[in-house]
């Protein structure tokens, strides 16, 4: 198998995370998204001055990665975070920054489907990597989060356009990325009408039988 890293970019009530990790599983892989991210950052703590020392942040991006194995298996003890995830976040640009370089030195471990951040931008290029968009029709997302999430069809609608906006606004600030298209992953998968199960073996076959795309496509 030449591919290696799986980044799967969604919007939210396609199902993404269920397919992210349903292909996980199925590869033997690596599963990280936002949360383990964000949770493994915060468990790392930092401070501002850590943070915009490009030195510093190296070190820092060490301690994520080693706190997002226990994250990941489902250890959640904070231990006393030096700094709140708060503090980071206020640092601007450079927490940006770290999250990038996280999400870099994750997937050049291999072996990884990556559910976080709009990971298919800062990686294009990248061999062995497979982008993937799962996106649905607003109706149909609207539908699911009023069932995931137990509210109103209007509640719901509201929290699609809200996450809708912010998706937006996230590659605006963190990749200058005016517009999100196809262009920008490998596959767009329509969940619609396919099921995650359907998804991941269309998404299992490329990952299996297609060699590595080359840096520069």
């Amino acid at each position: 198998m030449n591919c290696s890293i799986i980044a799967i970019s969604r919007t939210l009530g396609a199902g993404g995370e269920d397919l992210g990790s349903r292909l996980a599983s199925a590869l033997g892989w690596k599963y990280v998204d936002s949360e383990i991210i964000d949770r493994a950052a915060e468990l790392a703590g930092a401070s501002p001055q850590e943070l915009s020392r490009v030195e510093e942040r190296k070190g820092l991006v060490a301690r994520i990665l080693e706190n997002m194995a226990r994250v990941g298996a489902g250890s959640m003890a904070i231990g006393g975070a030096p700094e709140p995830i708060a503090v980071m976040l206020e640092a601007g640009p450079t927490y940006e920054q770290l999250i990038v370089d996280v999400i870099k030195e994750v997937a050049e471990q291999g072996e990884v489907v990556i559910v976080a951040h709009g990971a298919s931008i800062p990686l294009a290029g990248t061999m062995g990597l497979i982008r993937v968009l799962v996106t649905a029709s607003t109706k149909a997302r609207i539908n699911r989060v009023a069932g995931d999430q137990k509210v109103l069809p209007s509640k719901a609608s509201e929290l699609v356009a809200n996450s809708d906006k912010s998706r937006a606004d996230y590659f605006r600030r963190f990749y200058n990325l005016d517009h999100e298209g196809p262009t920008n992953y490998d596959l767009v998968i329509n969940t619609d009408v396919l099921r995650v199960e359907e998804a991941s073996a269309a998404v299992l076959a490329i990952a299996q039988r297609i060699p590595a795309i080359q840096p520069g496509r």
